[in-house]
């Protein structure tokens, strides 16, 4: 029996991936061990979504081989995709495995350790050095790093148990057609490939057995599942909505959140068939990336500000107080003073419950790393710091208007604040709230509870 490691990068796709391997890998026997303790196989789930995801991969694969130097030592995912040449370079790394193929591992594991011990007899006595069993376009150590942009079939991966109590996430859709100017993502991940409905019911009929009351719908692109299916899906993500609608009619399910959706889907009569539904929680995360539409066209986004603010008031029309949060990307190639200036005016206009903001990266091989007009980080840095200050003010506002109000909350954890016990869970719209543990049911546990006050600056008091 060996010891395996499993550290993960990045987004909630990744940590899904992550977990059905470590699910796969103890099926077939290994023992599942804390990254940082020594281990006989370390695989890191890398990520490139930035220069510093690409950074903390390597730094994560060079950890590993330090923590154990006669330890296999496997990269994982995007990096492998985007960053093969810098791979295949790097003397911390005995195994690349590419996306489309994680739900190999266990296997692609079996025939390095039967092609090693051959390699092993066929050099035994002669004083040669083994050869590096890595990925590439070539097969090399029993694995292969496909060309992602050929993938045309969604990787099968189910979930049975997560590192969670309460929420799982699950992901329906993988790849994205949109190749937005400043983003590698595509490079990585390849084309939309969508799992079957039957296949996503079957793993949250089990995930309900087993006990979670919350789920997470994600994906690369989410908002384009099932447009490999129906091209017309997209409009009004309607493939997506009749998804939700029947996972919607699955016993002991409570609550169904969708993660980062693109405001071209929703329409009027999308936001309508979602508000029909109890279980779907009213927390939309909708992708801005700026409020300028001459940055918007750069970027080579696919709608206006003002298709972004329809879709919001479609939203703010079907529900009573939907949290609406996005993200932002500040010092875009070519963002002038007056650009962001009408971002800033855009972002008070929607008035966010939650803005995700990030300095832009210079991503090699995407279109924005050769514009013209590439920002300084000090005016980045000055940029971000003006819409990191808007972002806390809007998000008290929004959970400020909790106070004295009535409230369900989603027990998950138990943490102590002020040297005092308190459950620690979320409303459907992904408010933090604290109950005191001497009063509070267990966790997975939903409670209704009146809101006093702020515990901290982001948890709510009950």
């Amino acid at each position: 029996m060996k010891n395996i490691a499993l550290h993960n990068l990045g987004c909630k796709v990744n940590s899904y991936e992550t977990e059905v391997m470590q699910q796969k890998l103890q099926e077939k026997g290994y023992h599942i061990v804390p990254f940082d303790s020594k281990a006989d196989i370390y695989i890191v789930n890398t990520c490139t979504v930035t220069n510093i995801a690409d950074r903390k991969s390597r730094q994560m694969l060079h950890r590993a081989k330090q923590l154990n130097p006669e330890a296999v030592v496997v990269a994982v995912g995007c990096y492998v995709q985007t960053g093969q040449d810098n791979l295949e370079k790097d003397g911390s790394v005995d195994l690349c495995i590419g996306n489309n193929r994680k739900g190999d591992i266990a296997e692609i594991l079996e025939e390095y350790f039967r092609q090693r011990e051959s390699d092993v007899e066929a050099v035994a006595g002669e004083g040669e050095e083994l050869p590096c069993h890595r990925g590439g376009d070539k097969t090399l150590g029993g694995t292969t790093v496909l060309d992602i942009s050929r993938a045309s079939g969604y990787e099968k991966m189910q979930l049975q148990q997560t590192a969670e109590h309460t929420r799982v996430y699950i992901k329906v859709q993988d790849g994205c057609n949109q190749f937005c100017s400043y983003c590698a993502i595509p490079y990585a991940r390849g084309r939309v490939r969508s799992r079957g409905a039957e296949d996503i019911l079957a793993e949250v009929r089990a995930l309900s057995e087993a006990g979670y009351r919350e789920l997470v719908l994600t994906g690369i692109h989410l908002g384009s599942y099932g447009i490999d299916f129906d091209k017309k899906a997209y409009n009004g993500g309607s493939r997506l909505v009749d998804l939700v609608e029947e996972i919607h009619e699955v016993p002991g399910i409570e609550r169904i959140r969708l993660s980062s959706l693109e405001p071209r889907i929703v329409t009027e009569d999308a936001a309508r068939r979602l508000a029909a539904l109890p279980k779907l929680c009213p927390h939309f995360h909708l992708s801005l990336q700026s409020g300028c539409d001459a940055t918007l066209k750069r970027m080579n986004r696919h709608y206006t500000t003002g298709e972004y603010y329809t879709s919001v008031e479609y939203l703010r029309s079907a529900f009573e107080r939907p949290a609406i949060t996005t993200d932002v990307i500040v010092g875009f190639p070519g963002e002038t003073e007056e650009e962001f200036e009408q971002t800033k005016e855009f972002l008070e206009k929607v008035c966010f419950y939650e803005m995700h903001i990030f300095k832009y990266s210079r991503r090699r091989g995407t279109p924005a790393a050769g514009m013209p007009g590439q920002v300084s980080e000090e005016i980045k840095r000055l940029r971000s710091g003006e819409l990191f200050a808007m972002e806390k003010r809007q998000s008290e506002s929004f959970r400020r208007a909790y106070i004295d109000r009535e409230a369900e909350v989603l027990l998950e954890d138990t943490a102590e604040i002020g040297g005092e016990l308190w459950r620690i869970g979320h409303t459907k719209d992904y408010v933090k709230v604290a109950v005191r543990a001497a009063e509070a049911p267990p966790a997975n546990t939903v409670v209704s509870v009146k809101v006093r006050g702020f515990l901290t600056a982001e948890v709510l008091m009950s």
